[in-house]
């Protein structure tokens, strides 16, 4: 094997294309002034089969390309043809062409015009004798000399590493590596032995009580063994049994193969009535931890309740035992007051007779002296006494004596006024503090009253919200559940309908999506079933007519249709076709006039914007009453003809029918895709209401607690 021909174009200083002539079997030259590209030339053929050069960042290809005059390479290209004569290169061929391909953004490789991988170019070069641990297949420049100015020891190396001895010293390196590091794990395990030692006389002590519990274990086992023999005999002869009635069942479904599919429908009405049951049971369940929650609530609110009914019970009491000891109080000082009024009635006659007696007195002591004058006018005043001085001392004792019995008399008076005053004013203060209590019992009593109307008002209201929020949690319960069966119905649909879609257009189609996500990629409609609407008896001709057109993906223009497919390819994202609005053009069909044919375009509905698409799937079928007229109309008018049942008639003259499975019909899957999302918008807004009517229940009940 050797290298037969060289061909560049753009690499380095190689602007154009050049290709050598056939290179010698021998040994070859390549001379020439300086700057002519003979180290360029050498580089080439380093750049296609060194692994110096395989792991290339943007900079390093750009630096490969030519920077010369004029317009700037955007790519280039080495190709080394190698004479395979020999065989020294795996592939069946005498001549070998090796091609690798560089661009601002892409480094490829080719075998004879075929893209191949990296990887795959450094095995083919392994397997011809090119050595990732051998690189002197290529002598550099200057590296004779360098080898010739060697020290022994180096070149020692060098015959080492050529001869592949390296690897071993190495391996040499890191088997006594391997070898230290297993005499550490040695130690470490005689630890772990000595452990383990240990552990087995602690295990000898528990082998007894194992032995026991094997024994009771064994006996569990035969037991379950016997039972489990028993139940499986039991579901032996249950299941050939099972197996006798399915053959009979089977064919008695061949027979009845429509009946059949009418107890399919009704097992799907009472699976439908058992989810709807098993969503009311799930209610019930959440509507009665609602109510124990609520129960809970309320026992906590009753103990509340009853807690203030206490306390108000307690200062009613309490109350009510102040208003007996302010009776008491009143009734002691009325009694005090009675006593106090018998003692003063007792005391006043006597008052009124020490009184009496003081005017009798004052009265007679005034007639004495008057008497008294009157003798010593008739005796004389000088018979009586011996002198006046005697006379005035006589006069001032008799006087004393009188002023002493009236000083009496009067503290008397005045002890019995202040004592009179003084159970007046006791008197006025329990009459003012009796006042007072009586006033604080019609206030509480009055507060009370108050207190147990807003309790019952509270009470009321809080039972109508309790009763309101109850009704909305089953509502709440029940759109939950609904959308939860819509979610179930639309990922069944969705499993369903990817079954009935070919492998490379449905990963084609999810790959469509989230190219358009991530990539912010607008103008892609969607496919054709995802855009139409029929009725249901039209789903079985709608999809014989359009077949895998039904995926079709209809975009704005062509180009956003070929940024898809880049990255489709980018991505290996599987295949889809492409109706790109600008370029398509829906064809002018002339329909017959008759009763018995209908174009099937006028049936489906779309939005107009998408005219020129669904025309040009749809626009040249019609659909006839039967395969008669259909026949007819394909022959005469040069459409293609189907019927509601799906039988087909080409404008060919090729015939199409039989019989076909609703059940797995693509637009009906769709149709409950379709309508299942909008019936969970429409869910999950009321259920939005419905929340937020919680939410206002709740913040009302918070707020008027």
């Amino acid at each position: 094997m050797y290298i037969k021909q060289v061909i560049i174009e753009g690499f380095k200083s190689y602007k154009e294309q050049v290709a050598t002539e056939d290179f010698s079997p021998k040994v070859n030259c390549v001379v020439g002034a300086n700057g002519s590209g003979k180290s360029n030339f050498f580089h080439a053929i380093r750049f296609v089969i060194s692994d110096l050069f395989h792991n290339l960042r943007n900079e390093d290809r750009h630096a490969f390309l030519h920077e010369g005059a004029g317009h700037q390479v955007l790519s280039a290209f080495v190709e080394i043809v190698f004479d395979n004569s020999d065989n020294r290169i795996p592939v069946d061929k005498e001549e070998v062409r090796l091609r690798r391909t560089i661009g601002t953004k892409k480094d490829e490789y080719f075998l004879d015009g075929k893209h191949i991988t990296k990887t795959e170019v450094m095995n083919l070069l392994e397997s011809a004798g090119f050595s990732r641990s051998n690189p002197y297949y290529v002598v550099q420049q200057g590296k004779i000399a360098s080898l010739t100015l060697m020290k022994d020891s180096e070149r020692l190396d060098l015959l080492k590493e050529i001869g592949g001895t390296r690897v071993y010293e190495e391996r040499r390196r890191e088997s006594l590596k391997i070898m230290q590091e297993t005499g550490n794990k040695r130690n470490q395990i005689i630890q772990v032995v000595q452990y383990l030692d240990e552990r087995l006389r602690e295990l000898d002590e528990e082998k007894a009580e194992l032995k026991k519990y094997q024994q009771l274990d064994k006996q569990r086992k035969s037991l379950e063994y016997t039972i489990y023999d028993k139940e499986v005999n039991d579901a032996r002869r249950e299941l050939a049994e099972v197996d006798e009635e399915r053959n009979a069942i089977s064919e008695e479904l061949i027979r009845k193969y429509n009946t059949s599919v009418e107890e399919e429908e009704e097992v799907k009405k009472l699976d439908k009535l058992y989810k709807d049951i098993t969503r009311e049971v799930q209610g019930l369940s959440r509507e009665k931890e609602a109510i124990e929650k609520q129960r809970t609530k309320a026992i906590k609110r009753h103990t509340e309740v009853e807690l203030d009914v206490t306390d108000l019970e307690e200062r009613i009491m309490a109350s009510s035992r102040s208003k007996d000891e302010a009776g008491k109080q009143l009734e002691v000082l009325r009694r005090e007051i009675q006593q106090s009024t018998a003692e003063l009635n007792k005391i006043k006659p006597l008052y009124e007779e020490q009184v009496q007696k003081e005017d009798e007195i004052t009265k007679g002591i005034m007639s004495k002296e008057k008497q008294l004058s009157i003798l010593y006018q008739k005796q004389g005043r000088a018979t009586q006494f011996r002198s006046k001085a005697a006379r005035d001392e006589w006069l001032q004792k008799d006087i004393d004596k009188y002023d002493k019995v009236l000083s009496s008399n009067e503290k008397q008076e005045n002890l019995l006024k202040d004592e009179i005053a003084k159970l007046e004013r006791d008197l006025a203060a329990q009459t003012e503090h009796v006042k007072v209590r009586e006033a604080e019992i019609a206030n509480l009593e009055g507060r009370i009253s108050g207190y147990r109307m807003g309790f019952n008002q509270h009470k009321a209201k809080r039972d109508e919200l309790h009763d309101k929020r109850k009704s909305l949690w089953g509502t709440e319960s029940e759109l939950n559940a609904e959308i939860e069966r819509l979610k179930a119905e639309v990922v069944k649909a969705e499993k369903a309908l990817d079954h009935a879609t070919p492998g490379d257009i449905r990963r084609g189609i999810s790959c469509i999506r989230r190219i358009c996500r991530d990539y912010n990629i607008s103008g892609v409609y969607g496919s054709i079933i995802e855009l139409l609407e029929c009725d249901e008896n039209l789903f079985t001709a709608v999809e014989v007519t359009a077949g895998n057109s039904l995926f079709h993906v209809v975009v704005e223009n062509d180009e956003i249709s070929t940024q898809v497919i880049r990255h489709l390819n980018a991505e290996k994202g599987g295949r889809v076709t492409f109706i790109p609005l600008n370029r398509v053009k829906a064809p002018h069909v002339s329909y017959p006039k008759s009763s018995d044919v209908i174009p099937l375009l006028k049936k489906l509905k779309y939005s107009s914007n998408y005219d020129q698409a669904f025309g040009q799937v749809f626009a040249r079928t019609v659909i006839c009453r039967d395969l008669d007229v259909a026949t007819r109309v394909a022959r005469t008018d040069g459409l293609d003809c189907i019927t509601v049942e799906g039988d087909q008639v080409s404008k060919k003259g090729g015939m199409t029918g039989g019989f076909y499975d609703k059940r797995r019909s693509k637009l009906k899957f769709m149709n409950i895709i379709r309508q299942n999302a909008m019936a969970i918008t429409a869910k999950e807004n009321e259920l939005q209401n419905v929340r937020s009517e919680l939410q206002n229940i709740l913040y009302t009940s918070r707020h008027s607690t």
